[in-house]
């Protein structure tokens, strides 16, 4: 649990910046958020904010459940998306290079491997793709312990290499099919207020996903938080949920991304709660899901730019205002400095 010790100088320093109360908004909880996380183990509240290697880590795994067609695009595609990515010609890409954030890529069970030697390519799979959860469990109980562990092993690598904000995004044709199952899985949300068309189905292959995904969650009930990751799971998101664990237990803040990288956050909370106070949500997605997940974590995220995309990419946009909101707690004057009287 976040030691509270020093949040009323926290806001003090806030508020006696040169401006009305709560005039910079969702900035203040931001600053607050961030200032109250690296002040932890010190002596007193921090007077500077420091925002170090900002890397988004996206992870790309394959489903079985693709073949039943709830994708517009086959397995074949997340192959294809891995080199994309590693010759810089994705979305995430585009944006990572606007704002100044590193970027690495991470196999953790593609059905079509990608043999590339590349810096900020990694290889931890978990297997070549999951079962189809419809019919079967996606996974074991033991893939799932090796990717919380691969999960947080990197994280905590990238941590301990310089990095103090991180990141996560996914790649996988059918893995909002997973998140959603997951969701409806682990909350009293009906199946059709957890799925929605993803990256564009038609409304016959939306009422097939509703039937697909409603039979892994019928087999799932009652069943624990990391049996349900077995169940219906993903190996990119058990991974996210393992990094989510290494980042909280490194006391690093995670700027989270869209639907799927939401619900590995969710999951990881239901493993360890304390680890929502290091989370800040970049955006809310066009995913019917992702606000009913956003409302089970109590998150009031920063924008609403209607993207549906994935990748990370709404986290790394987000970005510059963590940015800003650092500048002004370390830089705005106070009242006091600008001799301003109110």
């Amino acid at each position: 649990m976040l030691d509270l010790s020093f949040n009323d100088a926290i806001w003090h320093r806030i508020n006696q910046k040169t401006k009305p109360l709560g005039a910079l908004g969702q900035l203040e909880q931001v600053a607050h958020q961030l200032a109250l996380i690296q002040s932890q183990g010190l002596q007193q509240a921090v007077e500077h904010i420091e925002i170090q290697q900002p890397t988004v880590l996206v992870f790309a795994g394959d489903h079985g459940i693709a073949d039943e067609g709830v994708s517009i695009a086959p397995s074949a595609v997340t192959q294809q998306m891995v080199l994309n990515f590693l010759a810089g010609g994705a979305a995430i890409n585009c944006f990572c290079r606007a704002n100044n954030v590193a970027m690495k890529v991470i196999d953790t069970g593609i059905l079509l491997p990608v043999d590339a030697q590349h810096p900020d390519f990694i290889v931890q799979r978990l297997g070549v793709r999951t079962e189809n959860f419809a019919n079967q469990p996606a996974m074991s109980l033991e893939q799932v312990e090796q990717g919380l562990d691969h999960g947080q092993s990197l994280v905590e690598s990238v941590i301990d290499a310089g990095s103090n904000l991180v990141m996560f995004g996914e790649m996988g044709i059918a893995n909002t099919s997973s998140a959603a199952a997951l969701l409806a899985s682990l909350s009293d949300l009906p199946v059709e207020e957890c799925v929605g068309k993803g990256t564009g189905i038609s409304d016959q292959q939306l009422e097939k996903k509703y039937q697909l995904v409603a039979k892994g969650v019928e087999r799932s009930k009652g069943k624990g938080v990391k049996e349900l990751l077995a169940e219906v799971g993903g190996y990119e998101i058990v991974q996210m949920v393992g990094a989510f664990l290494g980042a909280y237990r490194k006391r690093t803040p995670v700027l989270v991304d869209g639907f799927i990288v939401t619900v590995a956050a969710y999951v990881a909370t239901l493993i360890e709660p304390e680890c929502r106070d290091y989370m800040i949500f970049a955006h809310c997605s066009d995913e019917s899901g992702h606000k009913k997940v956003l409302n089970l974590l109590e998150a009031t995220p920063l924008l609403n730019l209607h993207l549906r995309l994935g990748e990370g990419t709404g986290a790394v946009l987000a970005v510059p205002l963590i940015k800003a909101a650092a500048e002004f707690y370390n830089n705005m004057a106070s009242f006091a400095e600008a001799g301003v009287t109110v």
